[in-house]
């Protein structure tokens, strides 16, 4: 599988409970924060969900 690198670039404040729900679930906690997944179908619509909040690059 393909791997993909997911950071966080504007903050979860303000955000309905099901985004701040979803970015942690990505691991994202904080502000700026970096994780690398494997992008599966599952992920890839988590992102889709919150991609005003983050950032993507395909590895």
């Amino acid at each position: 599988m393909k791997k993909i690198k997911i950071t966080q670039v504007k903050s979860v404040i303000d955000r309905s409970e099901r985004q701040k729900r979803t970015m942690i679930a990505l691991g994202l906690k904080k502000l700026n924060a970096t994780v690398e997944v494997e992008a599966t179908p599952q992920i890839l619509g988590m992102v889709t969900k919150v991609n005003h909040l983050v950032k993507v690059q395909e590895l």
